[in-house]
């Protein structure tokens, strides 16, 4: 049967094929909704008591910044909701976000409460799922607010309460598996932290905390300076004039690939650096047989028998370059600013076996990092399927 332009949705459990239509109704007939406010700052004697109090950006936390007292909250329009209800962010750059209450908490005007006796986890999965439209629909450009009026117009499709609790007992348990594999990807990343700490000499220290036992014996680390061991190259391609293919060698940005061209600046691999504009001071280890942006410094080893470039790349991300970022306008950091920093460098050998643990360690987080990144658009995919097409309703 076609299911186009009927209230049913794509993915159905088969209990419940043979159900029919799902009944449609605003978010406004089915909720008590309201919003809160924001005691007077002024009034020191407002804050600090033992209320949690809930801003927009703080809807899925368990804990907040900020307390009210008793009489913070008895003297202005912050309102309390519960652990369980559901919450949707009105204003700022998190407009659209949407909760169930982690805790009990007064809320501001930037947040919506929505009580009912149907599902909460249900209807949040269906805001979370639909945030895109609601987004594009009502912010377009990232401008404006969303409003309590507007939220409440939202149309919803309700489903028995059995089909309810199994479609968001499915979506629940994925939540689970993907907050569950974040977890994982966490550890991966403060373990490599830990070893960047460890495996490289702590300032005025000239052997690290951590050695590899055939290394315990080598004694200290030589110290030079950056110029030693990197020299620095620079380009002149203009993202804005580049004509860019889909094949061929690869052209790095700040943050990574932007396009590819029919030939290539570096042939070995080595070290980019973005040298002024947004995200100043960001290191990335590129490929060989590829380019660089213009906003960028490519670093090389002057002698990769000795200085091994994935080694220096690990190398300078112990490093705080914050400290050599100039200009009040468009911040930037060039090779001369820090080239005179003083490092540790070891013999070539432990330089080689520091590289591939905190590269094989890397490799583990990028395919931890797209595990997660398979889960999210598989959980996207089951939004789309388990819920049918969403519109508003009309107020006049």
């Amino acid at each position: 049967m076609n299911n186009e332009n009927k209230l049913v949705p794509k993915f159905r459990f088969k209990e419940f094929e043979g159900n029919g239509e799902w009944e449609e109704k605003a978010l406004g007939e089915v909720f008590i909704s309201f919003s809160g406010g924001t005691p007077s700052t002024t009034q020191k004697i407002y804050y600090g008591g033992n209320i949690p109090f809930i801003r927009s950006a703080e809807i899925n936390k368990t804990s907040t910044e900020l307390f009210l007292t008793e009489l913070g909250l008895k003297n202005s329009s912050a309102k309390m909701v519960s652990k369980g209800d559901l919450l949707v962010a009105l204003y700022g750059a998190n407009s659209g976000d949407v909760a169930i209450s982690k805790i009990d908490g007064a809320i501001n005007q930037a947040i919506l409460c929505l009580k009912s006796e149907f599902s909460n986890t249900f209807i949040y999965h269906f805001l979370s799922g639909k945030k895109d439209w609601i987004v594009s629909k009502y912010i377009q450009g990232g401008q404006g607010n969303l409003s309590g009026e507007i939220v409440k117009s939202i149309s919803v499709l309700f489903p028995t309460t059995q089909e309810q609790q199994k479609i968001a007992a499915c979506l629940s348990s994925l939540d689970e598996v993907i907050a569950g594999e974040s977890q994982k990807l966490e550890l991966l990343k403060e373990h490599k932290k830990g070893l960047l700490q460890n495996l490289f000499p702590q300032d005025g220290e000239t052997v690290p905390k951590l050695r590899f036992p055939e290394f315990k014996d080598n004694g200290e680390w030589e110290l030079m300076q950056i110029s030693n061991i990197l020299n620095a190259e620079s380009s002149n391609l203009a993202l804005n004039k580049l004509e860019l293919k889909q094949s061929g060698y690869a052209v790095y940005g700040a943050d990574s690939i932007v396009g590819y061209i029919e030939n290539f600046q570096h042939k070995e691999p080595y070290i980019s650096i973005v040298k002024d504009g947004s995200g100043v001071g960001r290191l990335n280890l590129c490929d060989g047989e590829t380019s660089t942006l213009g906003t960028l410094s490519s670093l090389k080893s002057k002698d990769e028998k000795k200085y091994k470039v994935v080694w220096a790349y690990y190398l300078l991300n112990t490093i705080d370059f914050s400290s050599y970022v100039k200009g009040s306008g468009i911040p930037h950091i060039y090779f001369s600013d820090y080239k005179s920093e003083n490092i540790g460098v070891p013999k070539t050998e432990e330089q080689q076996k520091i590289a591939s643990c905190l590269s094989s360690l890397d490799d583990l987080i990028a395919a931890q990092s797209q595990k997660i990144e398979t889960l999210k658009l598989h959980k996207k995919g089951l939004l789309q399927g388990l819920f049918p097409p969403v519109k508003e309703v009309s107020n006049g």
